[in-house]
């Protein structure tokens, strides 16, 4: 009996692909889902879900996202200093203007798992409130949300 016939091969590649994806008025729930299972490697042949891909994702226009319905004035984000009385309340509408990645980030961040692979895999996500970003040398390949 061969040893080597129980052994598992997993294929993975090493090098890096950088994906841009505009998120001018894009709903926030669809956009987030999408990136992180794009994050994941969902939409590849040789899904593992232990093992991280080597996707950057750059995501700009953050500032424009939209959400449906009277979300922007009654969706609410909390955070507290773990102090007495350290409890912070900003709307939507608010946050927007002030941190708009902020918003995209917690979205994200509550969609992937809660261990070190996730938080490797969310830093590997770049956002940026404008059309404006560095990365221009990695050639990054535009993808447009409606055909994933």
């Amino acid at each position: 009996m061969n040893i080597d016939q129980n052994k598992t091969y997993i294929e993975y590649t090493k090098e890096k692909k950088w994906y841009l994806i505009d998120a001018n008025s894009e709903n926030l729930g669809r956009l987030s889902s999408k990136i992180t299972s794009f994050l994941l490697g969902k939409n590849q042949k040789i899904y593992t879900p232990h093992i991280m891909n080597n996707i950057k994702i750059i995501i700009i226009n953050t500032k424009l996202i939209k959400v449906t319905g009277n979300k922007e004035k009654q969706k609410i984000y909390r955070k507290h200093s773990g102090r007495p009385g350290g409890l912070k309340v900003e709307t939507f509408h608010s946050l927007q203007q002030k941190l708009p990645n902020r918003i995209l980030e917690i979205s994200i961040k509550g969609m992937l798992p809660k261990n070190k692979l996730g938080k490797k895999l969310f830093n590997q996500v770049k956002m940026y409130p404008s059309n404006n970003h560095p990365h221009s040398v990695q050639q990054p390949i535009l993808i447009k949300l409606n055909k994933i």
